[in-house]
């Protein structure tokens, strides 16, 4: 399904009875802990979830090492991911602002133009600081990190490939599996990193390309398809969808979202899948089709963006020797303690359940830490905050009005405008809303939708209000700085149960 989905809805975790197969002893590594001497903890993987939890475990006193194979650590997030695409979204959104917007403001500006490699280098220097500053936290707290790939040789024992030549063998008590996830693909769509690229190769193209076909509206394609519209492309969202954002995204916000992005110059085709496409040699073309009424019609890009999801990275871990499930669609199964069918081996992040994001992965390695050194351990999954770091921003937690709908749940809505907001105002930035959902009965916040300038960082203040079963009235009555954009959160909460002051 061409979606570009960047979260997906967690099944119920499956229980199991736990295997027990027979521990392979291995001859000691210099340098590592010995047969004799086992680490607490070998995490398998060193994105998000992964180091962190590498690093809480040795905070909370067990003998860890963390096993990454692509040489830096912070996973495909740090390195190809939420951290370089942000950098690109920045300096794309101040060089635009800069053609387009500063006149306005009373700043008048000379000749702009675009230096695209220095664009790319400032991006490459905040990951090599940040991915540098990882291995700093891990020499901090005396977490060994092993540079290789790390595969099962039985249910204790992680064997290393070793990057720089060799390989070694790691005994633990524990193992963590946090080995992300990579960019799915489709069936006839060949990515090559020049004419068809993957969200890798679109942080990194030497050119402005003149037509951008983006295939997949969710979260990922149309943070990239804002980057190369800002820069000059002219970008056309392919979505199989008749939405965009993809799950999670309230209806109300998605529409009002694309009216948005189409004035500034994004064209969209919803409800179309790709049926096929021919890869010249200075040309794409593709071949659409309505979902609908089977409709056809061609276009042609420079460069085509695949953005259809991702998939759990499992391939080399050998998970069938040490009898490690997955399910259809090759996610690690786990139990609510984060336990595989393997005694003593744990998964997080985007390799099991849940939703793709490097925070959830996060907070699950934090909380399968926990549970090793004390028994318990929480994740609260109801209030697992989503952003698309576009201009402006789009962030939600909890339940959209779609799902109460569906759920039978009596609720109430209020809404307040960023146009009405002083700062907002003030800053010449005042597109979009915040929308709260509050159970009817007991005022309970059950959802927050913002679309509108530094939604990413508002967002919080809903997370952190459901996961104390606030109420709107909790947030209304709640003092809020004046003048700042977090009024309009108070704003929106007042009116869901009386009426707001300013609009």
């Amino acid at each position: 399904m061409l979606a570009g989905l960047l979260s997906r809805p967690a099944p119920v975790r499956s229980a199991f009875r736990p295997l027990t197969l027979p521990r392979v002893v291995r001859s000691g590594a210099r340098g590592l802990a010995t047969s004799s001497d086992p680490y607490d903890v070998v995490v398998i993987g060193g994105g998000p979830g992964g180091y962190v939890a590498a690093i809480k475990a040795a905070q909370l006193g067990l003998r860890t090492a963390c096993v990454e194979k692509r040489g830096s650590l912070g996973g495909t997030c740090l390195n190809v991911g939420c951290i370089p695409s942000k950098s690109l979204l920045n300096n794309s959104h101040i060089y635009h602002a800069t053609l387009h917007d500063t006149k306005r403001r009373g700043i008048d500006v000379g000749d702009v133009k675009l230096n695209l490699p220095v664009m790319l280098k400032a991006k490459e220097d905040a990951v090599t600081a940040l991915t540098k500053g990882i291995e700093g936290l891990f020499k901090k707290n005396k977490v060994d990190y092993i540079k290789g790939a790390g595969s099962f040789a039985s249910p204790t024992t992680v064997r290393v490939d070793l990057l720089d030549g060799g390989e070694t063998e790691l005994e633990a008590k524990n193992i963590i599996i946090a080995t992300g996830s990579e960019v799915a693909t489709f069936p006839g769509l060949e990515i090559d990193e020049d004419r068809v690229v993957s969200s890798t190769g679109a942080l990194s193209m030497q050119e402005v390309p003149k037509r951008f076909v983006v295939i997949g509206g969710g979260v990922i394609g149309l943070e990239m398809g804002s980057v190369w519209s800002r820069l000059g492309s002219e970008v056309t969202v392919v979505e199989f969808q008749k939405a965009i954002g993809g799950p999670g995204v309230d209806g109300e916000i998605a529409k009002a979202f694309k009216r948005t992005l189409e004035k500034q110059g994004i064209k969209f085709r919803l409800g179309t899948k790709l049926a096929s496409m021919d890869k010249q040699s200075d040309k794409v073309v593709l071949n659409l089709e309505d979902v609908d009424g089977g409709k056809t019609d061609q276009i042609e890009a420079d460069r085509v963006l695949l953005a259809i999801g991702r998939r759990p990275v499992t391939d080399g871990l050998n998970l069938e020797a040490v009898g490690i499930e997955t399910d259809d669609r090759g996610r690690i199964i786990v139990d609510d303690q984060y336990n595989t069918t393997c005694k003593g081996v744990k998964c997080i992040g985007d390799a099991t359940f849940g939703p793709m994001l490097a925070h959830k992965a996060e907070e699950e390695g934090i909380a399968a830490v926990e549970i090793i050194k004390t028994g318990h351990g929480h994740v609260n999954y109801d209030v697992i905050p989503s952003v698309i770091y576009t201009a402006p921003e789009v962030a939600w937690v909890g339940r959209t009005e779609e799902q109460l709908k569906k759920d039978g749940v009596e609720y109430k809505v209020g809404k307040f405008p960023f146009m009405a907001n002083s700062r907002a105002k003030t800053n010449l930035d005042s597109e979009g809303q915040v929308k709260i959902l509050a159970e009817k009965e007991t005022d309970r916040v059950l959802g927050v939708h913002i679309m509108g300038p530094n939604a990413g960082e508002m967002i919080a203040e809903g997370a952190l209000a459901m996961e104390y079963s606030a109420s709107a009235e909790d947030i209304a009555r709640t003092c809020h700085a004046h003048p700042t954009l977090s009024e309009a959160f108070k704003e929106a909460a007042l009116a869901s149960y009386s009426k707001p002051i300013n609009f």
